[in-house]
């Protein structure tokens, strides 16, 4: 699959060996549709089921200032490196659109 350099805003949701749900804020640095590379303040382990909320901005766009859409997609850390860790994503996902 083709991917592209992109670093957009996210936030990851994971469930805690405890049970407890945990948010934080990650940057994406490439992304592709089976997956993306994303740079956490906190790695996960490989294994890690994450939902993911990408927010993508239009602001840059004439007209479409205040705009944008958020991509909810799910998946599973497949690999974890100092620089960051690579998610593959499921099939589950949804697009919405985000009005300022």
């Amino acid at each position: 699959m083709d991917r592209f350099t992109l670093e957009l805003p996210a936030v990851i949701s994971i469930t805690d060996e405890r049970g407890k749900p945990r948010t934080f804020n990650v940057v994406s640095r490439n992304i592709c549709a089976g997956g993306a590379f994303l740079q956490p303040d906190e790695l996960l382990s490989e294994g890690t089921y994450v939902k993911i909320n990408l927010i993508l901005s239009l602001n840059n766009f004439r007209g479409m200032e205040g705009k944008g859409s958020r991509i909810n997609v799910s998946g599973t850390v497949v690999r974890t490196e100092s620089q960051g860790m690579a998610v593959c994503f499921d099939n589950l996902y949804q697009i919405s659109p985000i009005d300022g």
